[in-house]
């Protein structure tokens, strides 16, 4: 069964290059273009790990990471911020509000997928 992704992002670009990315490497992906709909998503599909944009309309991402985490469904899912936001302290903003990893965008392509995999739970 492939590992389930679910890309929170609101730029068409950004998302389109997320998901095809993604995809190659053979993941089931979905996506979400705001915070509330990232939720909602996270709660019904239980995906094995989330990529979360930071600056989102209505609610940010550090708010989505936080929601997530205080709700038993999804507490233990790891959720990687990828986001432009790349100055002094934000990476500690993300992992304080919940987020397990953070990568800078813009992405490498070539390196992408390498960094997001180190996110997944390991299989005993």
């Amino acid at each position: 069964m492939k590992q389930k992704i679910l890309i929170i992002e609101d730029n068409e670009m950004n998302l389109y290059l997320l998901t095809f990315i993604v995809k190659k490497h053979g993941y089931e992906i979905t996506t979400a273009r705001d915070g509330k709909e990232g939720i909602e998503m996270a709660l019904r599909i239980k995906p094995d790990l989330i990529l979360l944009d930071i600056q989102l309309p209505g609610i940010d991402g550090y708010t989505v990471a936080r929601e997530l985490r205080k709700n038993p469904v999804t507490v233990n899912i790891p959720i990687v911020a990828v986001t432009a936001f790349a100055m002094e302290g934000d990476r500690e903003k993300a992992l304080d509000a919940g987020c397990s990893g953070y990568i800078p965008k813009p992405i490498d392509p070539t390196q992408f997928m390498k960094q997001v995999e180190q996110y997944f739970p390991q299989k005993n």
